[in-house]
């Protein structure tokens, strides 16, 4: 989350979205064995992954796609309608796909502080030392 500040000095709330070229990986339908309808992504990043860093179901799950498709570091699924998947197996997600405006999900994970005391915890002050 960040914000733009606009000319006449009122603050909007934005997210900002790194939407890399990703791959299609794989198609799920409510028809097939899934259940559900589901596109699944993988993020192709700038350096690739090594071969020996695959683990042998990864590097099956890969091969089956039969597009080609390199192994990626990052998987996610996405839900889709059954007739909205127009992409197939082997095809590029850009950022040029969502126009200015559109509503998306996005999913934020918090940050760990293990077991942390109330002043961390609920963000209260101390009171005068002596």
């Amino acid at each position: 989350m960040t914000q733009l500040f606009s000319p006449d000095g009122t603050v909007t709330p934005v997210t900002v979205i790194k939407a890399g070229p990703c791959v299609v990986v794989q198609k799920k339908s409510a028809a097939g064995r899934d259940g559900y309808d589901a596109v699944q992504l993988g993020l192709v990043e700038d350096r690739p992954v090594k071969p020996k860093n695959v683990t042998k179901p990864m590097r099956g799950h890969f091969e089956k796609t039969g597009a080609g498709t390199p192994p990626t570091r990052v998987l996610k699924e996405i839900r889709v309608d059954a007739n909205g998947a127009e992409v197939n197996v082997g095809d590029k997600v850009l950022v040029d796909q969502f126009a200015e405006g559109d509503a998306i999900e996005v999913v934020g994970k918090s940050k760990g502080r293990g077991f942390q005391g109330t002043i961390k915890r609920h963000h209260f002050s101390r009171g005068p030392e002596s």
